[in-house]
C-alpha cells in the first residue's frame, strides 16, 4: 500500500499537469507560420490555436479572431478539441476522486483499504485524461508535419509547431506520472486484513478431588 508522501507527490504532479493542460488548450500558439522559405515576409506572424487564430504584427499589435464555424474546421482540429475537452473533464473528476481517497484527507471514512482503492481509481482517471490529451496533441502535431512536407502545398501557407503543443506534451507527461504514482495505492492483502480465528476459552485446570486427610 502506497505511503502518504507518494500519494501527495503524485497528486501534486497531476494537478500541475492539469493546470498546464488547461492553459495550453486556451493558448492560440498551437501552430505558427513557417519561415522556411527565403522570400517569406517576416513583418507578421500567424498563430493558429484550437479556438482562434491570431496575427502578431512587428509593431507589437495583436489581432485575434475566434473561429466562426465549427463544421468548417478540419477533422484533426475538431478531434483535438474534443480530446482536450474530454481530458480536462476527466482530469477534474480525477482530482475529486483522488482527494477523497488520499490518506492525508478525512473524506471517505477511516477504512484504509477503501481509501486506497478510491485513490487508485483517481490515479487511473488521471492516466485516462493524460492519454486523451497526449493522443490529441500528437494527432495535431502529425497533421502539421504532414502539411509541412507536402510538396504540393505553397511555402507561405506552411506551419510549424507552436509553444502550446509543447506545453501540452509536458502537461500530459506530468498527468501520466502523477496518475501512475496514485495508481500504486492498490491495497495488498496483509495479516491485518485477515480475520483472526476465534480464540478458544481457556480451560480451567482440573480441580483436585483429593481430600486432604
Amino acid at each position: 500500500m502506497a505511503n502518504s508522501g507518494l500519494q501527495i507527490l503524485g497528486f501534486t504532479l497531476a494537478l500541475l499537469g492539469l493546470v498546464a493542460l488547461v492553459a495550453s488548450t486556451i493558448m492560440p500558439q498551437w501552430k505558427m507560420s513557417s519561415y522556411a522559405g527565403d522570400n517569406i515576409i517576416t513583418a507578421q506572424a500567424i498563430y493558429m490555436g484550437l479556438w482562434m487564430n491570431c496575427v502578431y504584427q512587428s509593431t507589437g499589435q495583436i489581432q485575434c479572431k475566434v473561429y466562426d464555424s465549427i463544421l468548417a474546421l478540419g477533422a484533426s482540429l475538431q478531434a483535438t478539441r474534443a480530446l482536450m475537452v474530454v481530458g480536462i473533464v476527466v482530469g477534474v473528476l480525477a482530482v475529486g476522486i483522488s482527494t477523497v481517497g488520499m490518506k492525508c484527507t478525512k473524506c471517505g471514512g477511516d477504512d484504509k483499504t477503501k481509501k486506497s482503492r478510491i485513490a487508485m481509481g483517481g490515479g487511473i482517471a488521471f492516466i485516462l485524461a493524460g492519454l486523451c490529451t497526449l493522443i490529441g496533441a500528437s494527432w495535431f502535431g502529425n497533421q502539421i508535419v504532414r502539411e509541412f512536407y507536402d510538396p504540393l502545398k505553397p511555402v507561405n501557407t506552411k506551419y510549424e509547431f507552436g509553444s502550446a503543443i509543447f506545453v501540452n506534451w509536458a502537461a500530459s507527461a506530468l498527468i501520466l506520472i502523477g496518475g501512475g504514482m496514485l495508481s500504486c495505492s492498490c491495497p495488498k492483502k496483509d495479516n491485518y486484513s485477515r480475520p483472526y480465528p476465534k480464540s478458544k476459552a481457556r480451560s480451567k485446570p482440573p480441580s483436585s478431588n483429593k481430600e486432604f486427610v
